[in-house]
């Protein structure tokens, strides 16, 4: 039986808790995770009411997308919803772990399962991150360019886009002189040694520096193997806010509208001004998305759909961009589909469950 903490990895390799924004608290909110996983109970909100449905379903995991604990906690009695639940799950061994923002940034994330729910073809980022990316510059020996390269890579160095394994790789040699109490791979004590190497170089996302650091020095053959590790200023394609895709072919606003309200199943589309025009591009945000409105705009989008917009922006925009907002909830509820297809796709005879509560709290007439 797999421990709760091996289902987490599975979350996490997909949405490294690395790709959450600062503000955010993502991970494990409350539990042991070294414990063994029963089944898990999936939802977008933690209430009480989805603790009592674990513990009567006999699962010991409820994943969430909206983490429980926002705040810190100064004591724990009980006093609103989010202490009650904390108590419950700790009296019934339940861990509760929170898949949000990094869910929301990772390629294949929640912005991209709304897209896929709409057809969307061609589908990018809209908004990548910046200043994630670390090129490492080593120097290696003839001998071991193979053994040291394919070390990197399996690290997770070498992603580039749809690409991987990729290096840049120049000849020359280099020079070292041995002191006292050194055990060179080559060379002599006292005499200075030409070496025929190869400058090895590659990128990797800085969350997973330790890692490489740790295989470069494992494969290395030189007892103090010279390297370099250079911030960058790219952006980084495959992680970031929304998305932006393509329809599969030019539909006139209010069917696209249309398509919309039906394939989220809500009684209301809150939109903006129609711009009189054919929709092709639509760029995507789960949730509180308005702060990419400009990122829509920039990319070419006809219509930005997200779970909430702000009165003023409905203003502000209104002879430029067809505006959709859904609702917070209603935008994000396929996000508990997502989770549940990570967990099985690793893990195809682990019992996950599909919370049967109404966690929103928004109502309509």
């Amino acid at each position: 039986m797999a421990k709760i903490k091996e289902i987490i990895s599975a979350i996490e390799e997909f949405a490294p808790l690395a790709f959450q924004e600062s503000y955010d608290n993502s991970g494990v909110q409350v539990g042991d995770a070294g414990q063994e996983a029963k089944s898990a109970l999936v939802c977008i909100d933690v209430t009480e009411a989805v603790v009592d449905e674990a513990i009567t379903k006999g699962c010991n995991l409820i994943i969430a997308h909206h983490p429980l604990v926002f705040k810190d906690l100064r004591s724990l009695t009980g006093k609103d919803y989010i202490e009650k639940c904390l108590i419950k799950a700790i009296k019934n061994d339940i861990v509760i772990y929170a898949a949000h923002t990094n869910l929301d940034n990772a390629w294949g994330g929640v912005s991209f399962k709304m897209a896929e729910k709409l057809g969307l073809k061609n589908i990018k980022v809209l908004a990548p991150v910046d200043g994630k990316l670390l090129k490492l510059v080593t120097f290696v020996p003839v001998s071991h360019i193979d053994i040291i390269r394919n070390s990197l890579f399996t690290a997770g160095a070498g992603h580039i886009g749809n690409y991987d394994q990729c290096s840049y790789n120049s000849e020359g040699y280099g020079t070292f002189r041995a002191g006292e109490g050194a055990n060179p791979f080559c060379g002599q004590q006292g005499e200075m040694h030409k070496e025929s190497e190869v400058r090895l170089e590659t990128i990797f996302p800085s969350h997973i520096k330790g890692n490489v650091i740790r295989a470069l020095l494992s494969a290395h053959p030189y007892e103090e193997p010279a390297f370099d590790i250079i911030a960058l200023e790219n952006e980084w394609n495959q992680v970031g806010s929304g998305v932006i895709g393509e329809l599969e072919r030019a539909e006139d606003e209010l069917s696209v509208l249309g398509k919309i309200k039906q394939v989220f199943e809500v009684s209301t589309v809150k939109y903006s001004p129609l711009q009189n025009k054919q929709v092709t591009n639509i760029a995507i945000c789960g949730g509180s998305g308005s702060f990419l409105i400009i990122d829509a705009l920039r990319a070419g989008a006809d219509l930005f759909l997200t779970g909430e917009i702000k009165y003023h922006d409905f203003f502000n925009h209104r002879n430029s961009i067809l505006l959709a907002d859904i609702g917070h909830y209603e935008s994000e509820q396929y996000t508990i589909e997502l989770i549940c297809e990570i967990i099985r796709k690793k893990f195809p005879t682990f019992a996950v469950h599909f919370t049967e509560c109404k966690t929103n709290q928004i109502n309509y007439l």
